[in-house]
């Protein structure tokens, strides 16, 4: 029945928890409920958020560092939560992440949180696919260190990559406004089709499967035995088969199903407005520290 299924809950696609919000994350669990903020219609809502009425916390990070150091992993399994992590680990580009650790040191927690929580419980998102053109007309693109972490991810067990090309929004036009003559490019329709079966060849043999999130268009033209499918980054129906089946597999209403976004139904605990993330990645459609004082931002989950 809908009433016993329980809730997962998404932390987050707003910003990066894990690597700046954890304190306050951890008060909101403690309390037992979030107070989470709709950024369309700004309207709040209470989030219960006890082990009881949550069937796995979903993190979302480019940095898990915090976590692992200040072992709130072993904390929130120690409560009774179910764990999954979505793990952006992209190559080594200081002008599209510029506040990112090395990549080596990335890899190294893709070892210890799969020593954790087991590999199964990652999806390693190379994500997005950018190529861009340099001021000096050079182009470029963040695809170089691709191999180096598929063997990497391999090695350790993660068997699911999910990746997609670069959207550019309005706040990321913006922003790029700042960079005199940097752009970025968006590849040939065909060029993007050759580069994705480029990608799921080369993770076939590392027994990772290829995923693509909202790219609905390109899928209907990969042919259907190259392995790559619809990701779903939010996966109810492998964390049922992970963690148990009481929970909702109905697709979420929110997100971009119209171009192929494959999520279930879960409660976003983020916020745009006032959790700024602060790795300023240059493509991304989070809002960056730049725009915000720290400390102007008291609490970030509501009030204990």
């Amino acid at each position: 029945m809908q009433s016993t299924q329980k809730i997962v809950i998404s932390a987050s696609r707003r910003t990066d928890i894990p690597a700046f919000y954890m304190n306050d994350f951890m008060k909101a669990i403690r309390r037992g409920f979030f107070r989470v903020i709709n950024p369309f219609n700004q309207k709040e809502s209470l989030v219960m958020a006890t082990p009881e009425r949550v069937h796995t916390i979903v993190f979302w990070s480019k940095d898990y560092t915090n976590l692992i150091k200040e072992q709130f992993i072993e904390c929130l399994q120690k409560i009774g939560y179910n764990l999954f992590f979505n793990y952006t680990i992209n190559s080594q580009d200081s002008t599209l992440e510029s506040c990112l650790p090395t990549l080596d040191h990335r890899l190294s927690q893709l070892e210890t949180l799969a020593g954790i929580v087991g590999p199964d419980a990652i999806f390693w998102r190379f994500d997005p696919i950018c190529y861009y053109r340099r001021a000096d007309g050079k182009i470029c693109h963040n695809r170089h260190d691709f191999l180096k972490i598929a063997d990497a991810a391999s090695d350790m067990g993660v068997r699911n990559c999910i990746t997609s090309f670069l959207d550019i929004y309005t706040k990321v036009q913006k922003r790029l406004s700042c960079f005199s003559g940097f752009s970025f490019i968006d590849p040939p329709f065909p060029n993007k089709i050759r580069i994705l079966q480029e990608m799921a060849e080369n993770l076939k043999k590392r027994n990772i499967a290829l995923m693509v999130c909202c790219e609905k268009q390109l899928l209907e033209f990969i042919p259907p035995d190259s392995g790559i499918r619809q990701s779903s980054c939010i996966p109810n129906q492998y964390l049922a088969k992970l963690y148990g089946s009481d929970v909702s597999l109905r697709k979420d209403s929110g997100q971009r199903i119209k171009l192929g976004c494959g999520c279930q139904i879960s409660v976003d605990v983020g916020s745009y407005r006032h959790q700024p993330c602060y790795h300023n990645c240059l493509y991304c459609y989070a809002n960056p520290s730049v725009a915000y004082k720290k400390s102007n931002d008291e609490n970030w989950f509501g009030s204990n």
